[in-house]
This record gives C-alpha cells, structure tokens and sequence, in this order.
C-alpha cells in the first residue's frame, strides 16, 4: 500500500503540487492508537508545495488517493497527518497472497551480490563463552537474514591459531602437565576432557605462572638485586620508583601498573613463550609438531560446541595461512611508502592525518601481529571470491578502532572494495557477578551455559508442558529446542550496539519477552490446525479490529526482514515476532476460532492463525531458532 500511494503522489506531482516531487518527501509512520486509521502520511512536507494549511492540504491529498486507488476507502486529517481507512478486502487479498507463499517475505534468492559475513572466529588457547554465543549466533543470524534479502552469503570464520597468546597454552602444557602412570602427559584421550577445556586450562595455567614470576621480579628490584635484567629495563624501574615520591595514590597505582608490566615482560616464562613463538615462525619441526597436535584437539571440541548451537561455516580460515600473506603484503607497502621502518626494524604505518595515530604491523623481531594477519585475510578472500561485495565483520566493539584501522590499511594499498567493508560492532555480555576474564579462568563456558539451559528447560516443560504421547527422544529434542531457542532469543532480542547483562533463569521463561513464549505460542496455533483439520477456501468477510491488526503487522513482514538487513540487526525481528504473537494470543483469547459457527468467518480466522504460525517460524528462523509443533 506504500508503494501505491508513493506512485499515486509521484505521478500526480505536476497537477497536484504544481511541480515533480522527491520520493523522500514522502513519509509514512503507524497510526496512533487513539484515533481511526490503518496508516499515517505526514503532510507537512506538503504544505508548502501547496500552499495552504495542513488540514486543506491534508484533504487535497487524502481525496487524490481515495480517486485513485481502488482500496483506501475514506481519510481523516488530524494535526496535520493523513490518517487512511483501508478497506477490508486489501487485508484479505493480502492474506491469500501471503498463503501461496512458504517463503513469505523474502527476496528471491541469490538475487543480490554476494556478501561475506565472518562470526565467531576463536583462539585456539580456550574454549567459546558466553561472549562467543552473542557474537555466533549475531553472526549468524545476519547471515541468514542477508539470505533472506536476496544475497548470497558466505558464512565464515578466521580461527586465531597462531601468536603468543597460542605458544602460551603450548608451553604451559609442555611445562605443568603431568605425567600419568604411563609416562603420558595429559591428552583429551587419556583424560576425557574436552579438547578445547583442556588447552584453555593451560592458558590459564600460564597465566598463574606469569603473575607469579613478574611478582618475584618486582620483589627482587625492590630488594635492590637487579643482576641479568637489561640496563635500559633497570634504568626504568629506578625512574618509575622515584617517581613515585610526593605522588597521591592514584598515581602511585599508576607508577606500580608501569613497574608491573616492565617486570612481566621480563619474565622467564614469557621469555619463553616469545622464543616458541620465533621458531613457530621458522617452522621448527618439534613446535610446529606439539603445535598441530594441541590445535587438533581445540578443533574437535568447537565442533561440537558449534554443533549444539545449530550453526555453519562455508568457508574456513586460518591465521597461520593468511599471516604469510599479510607480512608480504607488508614489505610491499613498505617499499610503496605506505608503511615505515622505525630503527628497531618495527614496521608503522602513519595514519595521524586521518585522525588516528601510528599503528605497528611487524614486530621488530619480524613477527606479525593481528594487524598483519587480517590485511592479509581480506586479500585472501577477495582473490577467493572475485564476486564478492562486501564483508561483514562480527566483532564486538572493544575493536572498533582496529577496524577503523584495518579498513584504512587496506584502502590505502590501493584496494578499493575495502570501503564496502562493515565492522558489525556489538555490545559485550555482563554478568550479574560482573565482567569475564579468560585468563583468570572466570569465564562462562559455552558448553556448560547451554547445557544448564536446557536443563532449566527440562525441568519448566516437564512442570509445565503438554508432552503427553512424546517418545522419550522426542522429548529430550524438545528441551533442547526451548532451551536454545530461549537462550539464542535473549542474547539477540536486544539491540546489537548495546551491552548487555545476561540471566540464564530469564531466558527460559514462559512470559514476557522471551523465546519459549513465542515458540509457545506456534505450538497452540499448530495444536488448533491439527484439531480443526481442513481449513477450507478463504472467501469475503468482515474482518474485527483485532483481526486487522494482526493482518497489519502480518503485512509489515517483508518491510522488517528487509530493514533488518539493511541494519544488520536480529533484534528487529526478535521484537516484531514477540509483538505478533502478542497480538495474536489477544486475539485468540477473546473471539472464537475453530468453534467459530460462521464456516467463512472460521476458515478465516483459521488461515489467519496458519500464517500467524508461519511468520512466526520464518522470523525465528531467522534467529536460528527452531519453533516446535508441540510443546
């Protein structure tokens, strides 16, 4: 209808306004509840055209539509906005329309360009937590509501299995595991443990180790034992230590965070770290080899953790390919004068002029760093694929500035498809117990939040539930489907920019904004087709408001999956989906549907709650989220 009145107003600009018109003139917003209307033009963009007041020019434009198209049965001006009356069989011809269509909704496929979206993209030292769930299914979901707009979409993810924070793991392990009777270190084999909570353990292990040497260090200094630290690194402590004279406490917390890292970096165990790491880059045959064995392990345990969460990747890479790309990329922008050497062999690149600051992109050691390795990622998957427009990152926004950085990088090496490149910057997850911290170990484990979700699923359906006549399996199926369904719906109903605070207990319940009530809901409508048996042929009838309303937000469908794209933004259709079966349960509980008398009034009401149930299922699986038939 939006469309028409647009064309309608368009066409009949020179006799109506006296001059053509832009289409951005034209503004529609939902009509308010306290007065009649299905839709609301706003007028004043048109008074001045007209010259006249809001309510003359209201009445003008309200009578060339109700002229022209076929449907608009009467208007009402109020303030200067054009309140429409649409008649009862545009409503009913939309929801034949909409019957014929499975895919309601949706562009026709793959026809738009093609759009990379990356998520979840791990380190192989820990496991996914409760922060990867919200960038996974984000990630995801937008994925498939690009789909859903026409796009081919490759999903995708760079795994991070290489650099320091990797040698930290493998080292820990080489380190601090201990040997069992048979001479073994411990394996995920030999001790059951999954193989990403078995590398992450001795991440944090590092960790321990590292905190526990740069103390002994800084004990040292102060006891004035400085033998076989570099001069230049005691020269800095006794500058930060007497600097500490005469200062207030903040900044002497300050002084003592400067003196704590001097003394971390000169910790034997990072020492050692860095030292893997330079022979990791050389190929050394004993580190590449506990390298591919440990990162085997990490790979097996996300792919049964991507598994539970319901999500795919196309295409895969790794940061030990791309680097290599990276650094060569690096050395030619060198000698282009895109970068710059600094006289410890550090490789910089100057973006002061846009606003930002130096930035490194080789090491002095000749190490690449993230930086590095994202340059050449990009390149790699433009060559990949030529047909790609645009890539989306899913990243939360603790990296904005690496992308900012990053897409300047690329475009000043000369590639140009790096301006349709989109940092996806989300807000981060709190807990009630305050921020994570993957190194101390305070992280909340993916695996172990999803299963805690479908146990509070279990006990709610079980408590609550209609299963009766379920298999045992079918069941445990459905738990895990709410249990999901609700978790995936809580970390994706809020807008992405925002950070958020996540409550397990809330995610499952039945009421309110929530997962479970949605899906709750296609299982009654779902139940009330099975028990109503044919629906029959949808013929002319008086529809009631609450009737209309719902067919209204049925309507706006394809607007929403659309505008949820063009925001890359979940939450739209989290919260247009909890606002139509809010809508529909109105509905359901004060007029009769499958006892309707009426047989043209029920089989209405009938095929209007089959699409009620189909929207529903189209707009949660846009979430990933599955509804079921039964619950």
């Amino acid at each position: 209808m939006e469309n028409q009145i647009k064309n309608v107003l368009i066409e009949n600009a020179e006799s109506l306004f006296g001059m053509p018109i832009e289409e951005k003139l034209i503004q529609f917003q939902k009509t308010r509840k306290d007065v009649e209307g299905d839709l609301t033009l706003v007028i004043f963009p048109f008074v001045k055209l007209l010259r006249c007041s809001p309510a003359d020019a209201g009445e003008k434009i309200g009578t060339l539509l109700v002229e022209r198209i076929e449907h608009i049965e009467r208007f009402e001006v109020v303030s200067g906005f054009l309140n429409l009356i649409i008649a009862a069989d545009y409503w009913l011809n939309a929801l034949t329309d909409m019957e014929k269509q499975p895919h309601y909704g949706f562009a026709e496929e793959n026809s738009k360009p093609t759009v990379m979206v990356e998520y979840s993209s791990p380190n192989t030292n820990k496991p996914l937590h409760l922060g990867h769930l919200r960038n996974i299914f984000l990630g995801y979901s937008v994925a498939e509501i690009l789909k859903a707009n026409g796009h081919k979409v490759v999903k995708t993810q760079i795994i991070n299995d290489r650099g320091i924070h990797i040698c930290k793991s493998m080292l820990a392990w080489e380190k601090y595991s201990p040997l069992n009777s048979d001479g073994e270190r411990e394996t995920p084999a030999n001790t059951g443990v999954k193989g990403d909570k078995l590398v992450g353990k001795y991440y944090v292990e590092f960790d321990k180790h590292f905190n526990a040497q740069a103390k002994d260090i800084i004990a040292d200094w102060d006891n004035g034992i400085f033998d076989g630290f570099p001069e230049d690194v005691v020269a800095e402590y006794k500058k930060l230590t007497t600097s500490k004279e005469e200062k207030d406490e903040k900044a002497i917390a300050g002084i003592d965070a400067k003196i704590k890292d001097l003394a971390k970096n000169q910790a034997p165990i990072l020492l050692e770290a860095k030292e893997m790491l330079i022979k990791w880059e050389a190929k050394d045959p004993q580190v590449y080899l506990l390298w591919t064995t440990m990162n085997g392990w990490v790979y097996e345990g996300f792919d049964a953790t991507y598994y539970q969460m319901g999500v795919d990747f196309d295409k895969l890479y790794y940061e030990s390919d791309t680097f290599l790309l990276g650094k060569d990329l690096v050395a030619e922008g060198l000698k282009n004068g895109v970068f710059f050497k600094k006289d410890d062999g550090s490789v910089w690149i100057d973006l002061s002029d846009e606003g930002l600051d130096e930035k490194l992109v080789l090491r002095s050691d000749g190490t690449a760093v993230y930086m590095t390795q994202d340059v050449g990622t990009a390149v790699d998957r433009y060559k990949d694929y030529p047909d790609l427009e645009a890539i989306i990152y899913t990243v939360g926004n603790e990296q904005d500035y690496h992308f900012k950085v990053l897409f300047l990088i690329l475009e000043k090496l000369g590639f140009s498809w790096a301006e349709n490149c989109y940092h996806l910057s989300y807000g981060m997850v709190d807990l009630p117990s305050g921020r994570m911290k993957s190194r101390e170990g305070t992280v909340v484990d993916a695996d172990d939040l999803m299963s805690d979700v479908v146990e509070k699923a279990r006990e709610m359906t079980e408590e609550r539930g209609h299963i009766e006549g379920m298999s045992q399996e079918e069941r445990e199926a459905l738990y895990d489907l709410i249990g999901m369904g609700g978790l995936k719906y809580y970390l994706m109903k809020v807008d992405p920019k925002k950070r958020m605070l996540f409550n397990p207990e809330e995610s499952i319940e039945l009421n309110g904004n929530t997962g479970p009530f949605i899906q709750y809901t296609h299982a009654r409508i779902k139940s009330l087709l099975r028990k109503a048996g044919d629906v029959g042929e949808l013929s002319s009838v008086s529809i009631l408001p609450e009737e209309k309303e719902i067919l209204k937000h049925l309507v706006e469908f394809p607007s929403v999956v659309g505008e949820a794209g063009k925001n890359y933004s979940p939450a739209l259709l989290a919260n247009y989906a909890y606002e139509l079966v809010k809508l529909y349960n109105h509905f359901y509980q004060s007029i009769p549907v499958r006892n309707e008398e009426k047989d043209d009034l029920r089989t209405m009401r009938l095929l209007l709650s089959k699409n009620v149930a189909k929207v529903v299922d189209l707009s949660m699986g846009l979430l990933g989220i599955s509804v079921p038939e039964q619950m």
